[in-house]
């Protein structure tokens, strides 16, 4: 497939700001469970729940930059019950609501308990607004990643580890950047949202290394007597359908050479895994307050690669029939 910039801008931007959400959230359960000192600035939460709707909202405007006619966008969501598409356009908003939501609530300092829980825990507003936040992340990463999954004629994408691939990838992401984030303003969380970051960054590393391995010994059940429809046994192609370009060589092809992809493959397996491990335990161990931030940087760049080559890798089984010129 043709990768366009404006979805992996799309989809790795708002896999940021879920992941960075849900690492905030994270660390004020860290801090009601007392496993972690409670912070004592309310701007932490509701400027990182800014960064994160920022994150969100940059996502949603380069979403627009791939639509033919961006003015009947709103016309996606009737189609909700069987659009995974049109289930992300609905859930997209109502996360970037609630996170909104989440930072006034801190802005205003809305802590105070509104009930307990077997007289130990204490339920505030932004506890219950992060919990539907936080069900509304999670649904946005099925949504957007059952977009491609759902694809049975793209037998790279149709499989499990496309959704696990997404999910894992945004978490870590996200959990890097709120690294990075601490230790621009708060160093103390830095070891929180490091080792969760390094633990969804390895387990990325183990889905996409799986997925990668899948895909790479896919067989093609389709070939050149059912793309035309002539079945003899001894076909071969001597031209490029259209003799030339086309939309159907121009949208369904990336146009890069074998080595190319195995350059941008071993870019993103390291720039997304192995490197921001490395980084992040060092800053870690020096207690750097950039190092987090390289890594993070990092990371993205990787991110976008990987996206790219997410998108290059499928097949479209056109192709078949339509290939690149010799």
């Amino acid at each position: 497939m043709h990768p366009a910039f404006s979805v992996i801008f799309l989809t790795t931007l708002i896999g940021i700001g879920q992941g960075l959400f849900l690492a905030l959230f994270t660390g004020q359960v860290y801090a009601l469970a007392n496993l972690i000192p409670v912070q004592e600035s309310l701007g932490f939460y509701a400027v990182g729940s800014l960064i994160a709707l920022l994150f969100l909202v940059l996502g949603l405007i380069a979403s627009v930059f791939h639509l033919g006619r961006p003015e009947r966008a709103w016309r996606a969501v009737t189609m909700w019950r069987t659009s995974w598409l049109s289930r992300e356009v609905i859930v997209l908003p109502l996360f970037m609501l609630l996170v909104f939501l989440y930072g006034v609530a801190h802005f205003f300092g809305l802590t105070q308990p509104l009930f307990m829980v077997a007289d130990t825990l204490p339920i505030d507003l932004t506890l219950i607004i992060g919990l539907l936040a936080s069900m509304m992340a999670f649904a946005l990463f099925i949504c957007t990643a059952m977009i491609y999954a759902s694809l049975k004629f793209l037998k790279e994408w149709y499989t499990p580890l496309t959704v696990l691939n997404y999910t894992l990838l945004g978490l870590a992401s996200g959990f890097m950047f709120a690294a990075a984030f601490s230790a621009y303003v708060s160093f103390d969380l830095v070891s929180l949202f490091g080792i969760w970051a390094v633990i969804f960054t390895l387990l990325g590393a183990v889905s996409r290394g799986t997925s990668l391995a899948r895909n790479r010994a896919l067989r093609d059940k389709y070939g050149l007597t059912t793309a035309i429809g002539v079945r003899h046994p001894n076909m071969k192609q001597l031209s490029q359908g259209f003799m030339g370009g086309a939309f159907n060589t121009r949208e369904f092809f990336h146009g890069r050479t074998a080595g190319a992809l195995r350059l941008i493959r071993w870019f993103f397996l390291l720039a997304v895994f192995p490197i921001p491990v490395v980084l992040i335990a060092t800053a870690y161990a020096l207690e750097s307050p950039s190092l987090p931030i390289a890594a993070f940087a990092l990371q993205y760049l990787g991110l976008i690669a990987e996206r790219w080559y997410f998108f290059a890798e499928a097949k479209h089984p056109q192709n078949i029939y339509y290939q690149s010129m010799a």
